[in-house]
């Protein structure tokens, strides 16, 4: 990476962000930096608020050495990445079929209704987003289950559920 590459990396991608993706970086071959893009977008989309932006995705392509098009290809695959602003916490239900048998949709229902959000939406406060349906969030022996800010949280209740999304923001943690 040239030193102006590296200077204009540094005001874009916090000593945090770095240190993230270096770290992920170690864990490959020489030269294979790119296995990184992943942890490299989780890490920026944490820390922007939970989305990335376009300069985001310039930021860790110039870090990487890689190509724009090869971090936005990633970016736009996966569901747990986002490209436009949502709420500040990503809340993702899992529906599908083992959840579901077990109460995911009400619990859905609930969320929408309480909270005054659609599926896909952010709440007016931008404090929530709840993600469109996760197909499987991969917890089936504990379902019904949802994802808060890429924390698991099984065998759900309508009041457990009140009790996480109530306490975001409150304790530091979210």
């Amino acid at each position: 990476m040239s030193s102006q590459s590296a200077a204009s990396v540094s005001r874009e991608l916090s000593a945090h962000v770095r240190e993230e993706i270096d770290h992920w970086i170690e864990k490959f071959p020489e030269g294979r930096q790119k296995s990184a893009v992943i942890a490299a977008l989780h890490a920026v989309q944490h820390e922007n608020h939970g989305h990335i932006t376009k300069d985001n995705i310039s930021a860790v392509a110039d870090y990487l050495d890689i190509e724009p098009i090869e971090v936005w290809e990633v970016a736009t695959f996966y569901s747990i990445f986002e490209t436009e602003p949502v709420g500040r916490h990503c809340v993702a239900v899992c529906t599908n079929v083992s959840c579901w048998l077990r109460g995911a949709n009400e619990i859905v229902e609930h969320i929408e209704k309480k909270y005054s959000v659609s599926l896909g939406g952010s709440t007016a406060d931008g404090k929530m987003y709840l993600k469109r349906e996760e197909e499987c969030l991969a917890a089936c022996n504990n379902a019904p289950m949802m994802m808060v800010d890429h924390v698991y949280h099984e065998n759900l209740t309508i009041e457990k559920v009140d009790e996480i999304l109530d306490a975001l923001g409150k304790d530091g943690k979210h």
